[in-house]
């Protein structure tokens, strides 16, 4: 049994989530986290997620998401990374499927 016999490929719910930890624990292996901070390193971590077979977690940090939405933004009042975080999660959301993970 593998990882698409839990959770099905792209974006995860919740509870598809815990299913997939659930899984990973009792095989004993980890998921990587990797920080993006633009679609090219989300699109290149889409990709090595694609080529070795394998789960991985995006997650973008309060100054990557302020970058990923650019640099023109103020962000004095979180508005840059609150953006860039929405913009990322569309971005990835809508890529993955393309990369097929």
């Amino acid at each position: 049994m593998g990882v698409l016999d839990i959770v099905p490929a792209g974006v995860l719910t919740s509870d598809q989530t815990r299913k997939l930890f659930e899984y990973v624990r009792a095989e004993k292996f980890a998921i990587p986290a990797i920080n993006v901070i633009s679609s090219s390193t989300a699109n290149a971590v889409l990709e090595a997620a694609r080529d070795i077979k394998s789960p991985i977690i995006i997650q973008v940090s309060q100054g990557g998401s302020a970058y990923f939405a650019g640099k023109g933004l103020t962000n004095g009042n979180q508005e840059a990374s609150i953006i860039g975080a929405i913009a990322a999660a569309k971005h990835v959301r809508t890529v993955a499927k393309s990369f097929g993970v």
